[in-house]
Protein backbone atom coordinates (compact mmCIF):
# COMPACT_ATOMS: atom_id res chain seq x y z
CA UNK A 1 0.00 0.00 0.00
CA UNK A 2 1.61 3.29 -0.82
CA UNK A 3 1.30 6.07 1.36
CA UNK A 4 -0.47 9.75 0.25
CA UNK A 5 1.58 11.93 1.60
CA UNK A 6 0.10 16.04 1.82
CA UNK A 7 3.98 16.90 3.25
CA UNK A 8 5.57 15.81 -0.24
CA UNK A 9 4.00 18.15 -2.25
CA UNK A 10 6.40 21.20 -2.61
CA UNK A 11 5.04 24.58 -3.08
CA UNK A 12 3.94 25.36 -6.26
CA UNK A 13 5.73 28.54 -6.64
CA UNK A 14 8.96 26.23 -6.83
CA UNK A 15 8.21 24.72 -9.92
CA UNK A 16 6.74 28.32 -11.65
CA UNK A 17 10.32 29.35 -11.40
CA UNK A 18 11.52 26.85 -13.25
CA UNK A 19 8.52 26.36 -15.92
CA UNK A 20 8.61 30.67 -16.26
CA UNK A 21 12.64 30.18 -17.11
CA UNK A 22 11.73 27.42 -19.78
CA UNK A 23 8.86 29.56 -21.19
CA UNK A 24 10.99 32.38 -21.73
CA UNK A 25 13.94 30.71 -23.25
CA UNK A 26 11.72 28.86 -25.76
CA UNK A 27 10.02 32.41 -26.54
CA UNK A 28 13.63 33.52 -27.17
CA UNK A 29 14.71 34.22 -30.99
CA UNK A 30 17.63 32.17 -32.48
CA UNK A 31 20.81 34.55 -32.77
CA UNK A 32 24.43 33.50 -33.52
CA UNK A 33 25.09 33.57 -29.52
CA UNK A 34 21.86 32.95 -26.79
CA UNK A 35 22.35 34.38 -23.41
CA UNK A 36 23.60 32.04 -21.07
CA UNK A 37 21.74 30.20 -19.33
CA UNK A 38 20.82 30.86 -15.04
CA UNK A 39 23.05 29.12 -13.32
CA UNK A 40 20.98 26.42 -10.78
CA UNK A 41 21.00 26.92 -7.28
CA UNK A 42 19.86 24.91 -3.66
CA UNK A 43 16.60 25.54 -2.78
CA UNK A 44 15.41 26.72 0.77
CA UNK A 45 14.02 23.69 2.89
CA UNK A 46 16.77 20.98 0.73
CA UNK A 47 19.66 19.80 1.65
CA UNK A 48 22.88 21.25 0.97
CA UNK A 49 26.59 20.55 1.48
CA UNK A 50 27.86 21.65 4.77
CA UNK A 51 30.63 24.39 4.02
CA UNK A 52 32.61 22.62 6.73
CA UNK A 53 33.72 19.53 5.00
CA UNK A 54 35.40 21.57 1.93
CA UNK A 55 38.35 20.58 1.11
CA UNK A 56 41.26 20.49 -1.56
CA UNK A 57 42.32 17.19 -2.73
CA UNK A 58 46.33 17.50 -3.81
CA UNK A 59 47.58 15.28 -6.18
CA UNK A 60 50.80 14.96 -8.40
CA UNK A 61 50.63 13.52 -11.90
CA UNK A 62 51.60 9.74 -12.28
CA UNK A 63 53.51 9.10 -15.97
CA UNK A 64 52.89 5.17 -16.03
CA UNK A 65 49.89 2.70 -14.94
CA UNK A 66 49.72 -1.19 -13.79
CA UNK A 67 49.95 -3.66 -11.09
CA UNK A 68 53.25 -2.69 -10.46
CA UNK A 69 53.47 0.78 -10.69
CA UNK A 70 50.40 0.83 -8.25
CA UNK A 71 52.41 -0.99 -5.74
CA UNK A 72 54.73 0.90 -5.53
CA UNK A 73 52.51 4.18 -5.15
CA UNK A 74 51.16 2.59 -2.25
CA UNK A 75 54.10 1.83 -0.60
CA UNK A 76 54.93 5.18 -0.80
CA UNK A 77 51.66 6.36 0.99
CA UNK A 78 50.06 7.70 -2.16
CA UNK A 79 46.58 6.05 -3.53
CA UNK A 80 46.92 5.42 -7.98
CA UNK A 81 44.07 7.43 -9.24
CA UNK A 82 42.41 8.93 -12.22
CA UNK A 83 40.71 12.10 -13.74
CA UNK A 84 38.06 11.34 -16.20
CA UNK A 85 35.93 14.04 -18.64
CA UNK A 86 33.01 13.01 -17.79
CA UNK A 87 30.30 10.16 -17.72
CA UNK A 88 31.87 7.38 -20.05
CA UNK A 89 34.67 8.82 -19.93
CA UNK A 90 36.66 5.61 -18.96
CA UNK A 91 35.76 4.54 -22.59
CA UNK A 92 37.88 7.55 -24.16
CA UNK A 93 38.15 11.33 -23.85
CA UNK A 94 40.76 13.29 -21.84
CA UNK A 95 41.83 11.35 -18.82
CA UNK A 96 44.68 12.05 -16.72
CA UNK A 97 46.49 9.79 -13.89
CA UNK A 98 47.23 11.29 -10.91
CA UNK A 99 48.12 9.91 -7.47
CA UNK A 100 46.63 11.26 -4.71
CA UNK A 101 47.88 11.13 -0.73
CA UNK A 102 46.47 7.94 1.75
CA UNK A 103 46.09 9.76 4.91
CA UNK A 104 44.08 12.69 3.05
CA UNK A 105 41.45 10.34 1.30
CA UNK A 106 41.36 8.23 4.27
CA UNK A 107 40.70 11.03 6.31
CA UNK A 108 37.55 12.32 4.15
CA UNK A 109 36.24 8.82 3.74
CA UNK A 110 36.20 8.50 7.71
CA UNK A 111 34.73 11.73 8.35
CA UNK A 112 32.09 11.79 5.77
CA UNK A 113 31.63 7.56 5.21
CA UNK A 114 31.71 6.34 1.61
CA UNK A 115 28.31 6.90 0.45
CA UNK A 116 28.62 10.67 1.34
CA UNK A 117 31.85 10.91 -0.25
CA UNK A 118 30.81 9.42 -3.42
CA UNK A 119 28.38 12.31 -3.47
CA UNK A 120 30.24 15.43 -2.88
CA UNK A 121 32.01 17.73 -5.38
CA UNK A 122 35.71 18.56 -4.50
CA UNK A 123 38.35 20.62 -5.56
CA UNK A 124 41.60 19.14 -7.01
CA UNK A 125 44.47 20.55 -7.28
CA UNK A 126 47.14 18.87 -9.24
CA UNK A 127 50.85 19.89 -8.56
CA UNK A 128 54.05 18.82 -9.96
CA UNK A 129 55.28 17.69 -6.63
CA UNK A 130 53.09 17.49 -2.57
CA UNK A 131 55.46 20.27 -1.53
CA UNK A 132 56.13 22.02 -4.66
CA UNK A 133 53.34 25.77 -5.18
CA UNK A 134 53.51 24.87 -9.06
CA UNK A 135 49.92 24.20 -10.07
CA UNK A 136 49.57 21.85 -13.28
CA UNK A 137 45.49 21.63 -13.15
CA UNK A 138 43.00 22.59 -10.87
CA UNK A 139 39.16 21.36 -11.47
CA UNK A 140 36.21 20.72 -9.96
CA UNK A 141 35.47 16.65 -9.39
CA UNK A 142 33.25 14.19 -8.25
CA UNK A 143 34.61 10.92 -6.49
CA UNK A 144 33.01 8.33 -8.85
CA UNK A 145 34.68 4.90 -7.58
CA UNK A 146 36.94 4.20 -4.88
CA UNK A 147 38.09 0.60 -3.97
CA UNK A 148 39.07 0.23 0.23
CA UNK A 149 40.69 -2.52 1.66
CA UNK A 150 38.51 -4.13 4.00
CA UNK A 151 40.97 -5.45 6.91
CA UNK A 152 42.20 -1.56 7.02
CA UNK A 153 39.99 0.63 5.79
CA UNK A 154 43.19 1.56 3.12
CA UNK A 155 42.26 2.97 0.17
CA UNK A 156 43.69 1.40 -2.72
CA UNK A 157 42.49 3.31 -5.45
CA UNK A 158 40.04 6.33 -6.23
CA UNK A 159 38.48 7.28 -9.66
CA UNK A 160 37.11 11.20 -10.54
CA UNK A 161 35.32 12.38 -12.76
CA UNK A 162 35.15 16.60 -14.23
CA UNK A 163 32.45 18.51 -12.79
CA UNK A 164 32.02 21.61 -14.26
CA UNK A 165 28.77 23.97 -13.87
CA UNK A 166 27.29 22.53 -17.30
CA UNK A 167 27.89 18.81 -16.80
CA UNK A 168 25.06 16.35 -15.60
CA UNK A 169 25.87 13.70 -13.59
CA UNK A 170 24.55 10.26 -12.48
CA UNK A 171 25.05 10.06 -8.35
CA UNK A 172 23.82 7.84 -5.60
CA UNK A 173 22.53 9.93 -3.33
CA UNK A 174 22.66 8.59 0.47
CA UNK A 175 19.23 8.23 2.41
CA UNK A 176 18.99 9.63 6.00
CA UNK A 177 15.90 8.72 7.34
CA UNK A 178 13.90 10.85 10.01
CA UNK A 179 10.60 11.00 11.81
CA UNK A 180 11.30 7.32 13.41
CA UNK A 181 10.61 8.88 16.67
CA UNK A 182 7.04 9.65 15.98
CA UNK A 183 6.17 6.99 13.17
CA UNK A 184 2.82 5.64 14.21
CA UNK A 185 4.14 2.19 12.72
CA UNK A 186 7.30 2.26 14.76
CA UNK A 187 5.48 3.56 18.33
CA UNK A 188 3.34 0.44 18.11
CA UNK A 189 6.56 -1.77 17.95
CA UNK A 190 6.72 -2.77 14.53
CA UNK A 191 10.58 -2.68 12.54
CA UNK A 192 11.42 -0.43 9.76
CA UNK A 193 12.59 -2.58 6.85
CA UNK A 194 15.76 -0.63 4.98
CA UNK A 195 15.47 -1.71 1.71
CA UNK A 196 17.43 1.55 0.03
CA UNK A 197 20.44 3.47 1.42
CA UNK A 198 21.32 5.25 -1.72
CA UNK A 199 18.95 6.62 -4.89
CA UNK A 200 20.48 6.82 -8.26
CA UNK A 201 19.71 10.26 -9.54
CA UNK A 202 20.75 12.38 -12.53
CA UNK A 203 21.86 15.82 -11.20
CA UNK A 204 23.11 19.22 -12.84
CA UNK A 205 26.70 19.40 -10.86
CA UNK A 206 26.50 22.67 -9.25
CA UNK A 207 23.18 21.17 -6.94
CA UNK A 208 24.31 17.59 -6.10
CA UNK A 209 22.40 17.14 -2.79
CA UNK A 210 24.68 15.97 -0.15
CA UNK A 211 21.63 13.59 1.02
CA UNK A 212 17.90 13.02 0.66
CA UNK A 213 15.63 13.09 3.39
CA UNK A 214 13.36 10.28 4.22
CA UNK A 215 10.54 11.48 6.19
CA UNK A 216 8.73 8.41 8.08
CA UNK A 217 6.48 10.52 10.54
CA UNK A 218 3.71 9.34 9.04
CA UNK A 219 4.50 6.04 8.10
CA UNK A 220 1.99 3.37 9.94
CA UNK A 221 2.05 -0.33 9.92
CA UNK A 222 2.36 -2.13 6.29
CA UNK A 223 3.08 0.97 4.79
CA UNK A 224 6.16 1.81 2.64
CA UNK A 225 8.29 4.62 0.95
CA UNK A 226 8.57 4.62 -2.36
CA UNK A 227 11.44 6.16 -4.92
CA UNK A 228 8.68 8.60 -6.31
CA UNK A 229 8.10 9.89 -2.92
CA UNK A 230 11.21 11.46 -2.61
CA UNK A 231 11.23 15.26 -2.71
CA UNK A 232 14.12 16.50 -4.80
CA UNK A 233 15.29 19.91 -6.73
CA UNK A 234 13.14 19.62 -9.34
CA UNK A 235 16.02 19.85 -11.93
CA UNK A 236 17.05 16.24 -10.41
CA UNK A 237 15.89 13.42 -12.37
CA UNK A 238 15.25 10.26 -10.73
CA UNK A 239 16.89 7.05 -12.87
CA UNK A 240 15.21 4.55 -11.13
CA UNK A 241 11.71 3.26 -11.18
CA UNK A 242 9.06 5.43 -9.45
CA UNK A 243 7.26 2.50 -7.32
CA UNK A 244 10.42 0.85 -6.35
CA UNK A 245 10.19 0.40 -2.04
CA UNK A 246 12.58 2.64 0.12
CA UNK A 247 11.66 1.06 3.22
CA UNK A 248 8.69 -0.42 4.76
CA UNK A 249 7.10 -0.50 8.02
CA UNK A 250 7.46 -4.28 8.75
CA UNK A 251 4.50 -5.80 11.61
CA UNK A 252 5.17 -7.98 14.03
CA UNK A 253 5.21 -12.03 13.17
CA UNK A 254 1.76 -13.95 13.97
CA UNK A 255 4.07 -16.18 16.58
CA UNK A 256 5.48 -12.77 18.12
CA UNK A 257 2.96 -11.51 18.90
CA UNK A 258 0.50 -14.78 20.30
CA UNK A 259 1.29 -15.73 24.32
CA UNK A 260 2.63 -18.63 24.10
CA UNK A 261 0.70 -21.84 26.00
CA UNK A 262 1.55 -23.00 29.01
CA UNK A 263 2.72 -26.75 29.24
Amino acid sequence: MYLTRHILTRPSSLLRHFSHSATAAAATPLHDELPDPQPLTYLPGFPRPNPKHDETILAIPRALSGKNIAEKERKAGRVPSIVFEQEGGEHGGNKRLISVGTKQIKKLVSHLGQSFFLSRLFELEVRSDFESEEIVEKVRVLPRKIHIKASTDIPLNVTFIRAPSNALLKVDIPLVFIGDDVSPGLKKGASLNTIKRTVKYLCPADIIPPYIEVDLSELDVGQKFVMGDLVVHPALKLLQPKEEAVCKIMGQRVSETQPKKSK
